[in-house]
Parts: structure tokens; C-alpha cells; sequence
């Protein structure tokens, strides 16, 4: 498996990550975890819990355009070192995304937000470049 497809993989499962802090602070309120109504009980989460969720949201949202980009080199046999070293650096802000997120660090969090999302465009745009 090439190093971008590990990449849509780590990408993956840090989207579940990103729900176990979220998974904490619904369950740590009064009356424990909602199972019944979760996103009810999501909603009202405030602090450190509020931001992990969104962070869990924004995985979701931005994973779709990272395997695109992927998908998109892969298939126009775009290989080698600059999509590989897109793909690794997409994880990497990933990672710091969500614990400048959980930390609440705002703007270095969407300066990192920034740096993913033009991984992803680039993935795109390399079978033009």
C-alpha cells in the first residue's frame, strides 16, 4: 500500500479520535452518556467537550477532499516524493489540529486548518502540475 492510501487510513481512524474526547465529556455530565438523543447531548456541551465536537465535526468535513486529492494522484499515476510528502503533511496537521482545537489555540488552529486544506488542493491539482 503506498504511503498517501496509509495516509487516507490514519486520516480515517483520526476521525474516531477525534470523538473520544467529545465521548468523555458527554459521559462525565450529569445522567452519564445519552444514548437515546447523543448529538441532542452534543449540542449542549460547552467548554473542552463544545470544541472536541467540533473538531470531531471538521474531521469528518474535510476527510472527503483528502481522499479526493488522493484518489485524484493515484489514479492519473501521479506518484512520488510531493504527493507522498502532501499526503504525511496532511496527517500531520491533522493531528495538530485537533489538539490546538482541544486546547483552544484559535488562530494557529486555522493557520494548521489552512495548511490541510491546501494539501488537499494540491493533491488535487497534481495530475495539471
Amino acid at each position: 500500500m503506498s504511503i498517501p492510501f496509509w495516509c487516507v487510513l490514519i486520516a480515517a481512524v483520526l476521525i474516531y479520535v477525534a470523538k473520544l474526547p467529545v465521548a468523555k465529556a458527554m459521559n462525565a455530565e450529569a445522567g452519564g452518556y445519552d444514548n437515546h438523543n447523543p448529538r441532542a447531548q452534543q449540542a449542549r456541551l460547552t467548554g473542552l467537550g463544545a470544541r472536541a465536537h467540533a473538531a470531531h465535526l471538521n474531521s469528518i468535513e474535510i476527510f472527503p477532499l483528502f481522499v479526493a486529492g488522493v484518489l485524484m494522484a493515484h489514479t492519473t499515476q501521479v506518484f512520488g516524493w510531493w504527493v507522498d510528502l502532501l499526503a504525511i503533511l496532511f496527517v500531520i496537521t491533522r493531528v495538530l489540529y485537533l489538539v490546538l482545537y482541544w486546547r483552544d489555540v484559535p488562530t494557529l488552529r486555522s493557520l494548521v486548518w489552512i495548511v490541510g486544506l491546501a494539501c488537499c488542493l494540491l493533491l488535487m491539482l497534481s495530475p495539471a502540475l
